[in-house]
């Protein structure tokens, strides 16, 4: 089994790369962790371990997939685990409701989910139909992927 993390080049050979950075979601999240166990290793007095990764993992891994998502789409990243058709959508995709866009993500980034949203929409008399175009586009809940420690 290759150990080496996928590239831009593995991933899609034969396209057009685009004009951002292209980074792993899982190299990156590895990193998180470990500095999250030396954190707390250091606070403890002694290495924490695995279980203390795990513990990452369970309290921030969807909302650390959520924000490079974001990034995805906002074209500031390209994550090669995510949908290549996504990169850098916000650009050229409500640029007319960019207020109302950039609340709507920041609750997604937060880690609240459709519901949510459309309860705030709802309780600030904001106009839903706008906010249920965009989280129509967005589809959060087909962009889920699983951390590794899910996989096995």
């Amino acid at each position: 089994m290759n150990s080496s993390p996928p590239t831009l080049d593995s991933a899609f050979p034969t396209v057009e790369r685009p004009h951002a950075p292209a980074k792993s979601v899982y190299v990156e999240c590895i990193e998180e962790e470990n500095r999250h166990k030396w954190i707390e290793s250091e606070k403890a007095g002694y290495d924490l371990g695995e279980g203390c990764i795990h513990g990452w993992v369970r309290k921030h891994w969807h909302g650390y997939l959520r924000a490079r998502w974001v990034e995805h789409l906002q074209g500031k990243c390209f994550w090669i685990e995510l949908d290549r058709g996504d990169f850098g959508l916000l650009q050229h995709e409500f640029r007319d409701q960019k207020e109302l866009l950039d609340t709507i993500l920041d609750q997604l980034k937060s880690g609240k989910e459709n519901l949510h949203v459309i309860l705030w929409a709802l309780e600030s008399r904001t106009p839903t139909d706008p906010v249920l175009n965009i989280l129509k586009a967005l589809d959060v809940n087909s962009r889920r992927i699983a951390h590794r420690f899910d996989a096995r």
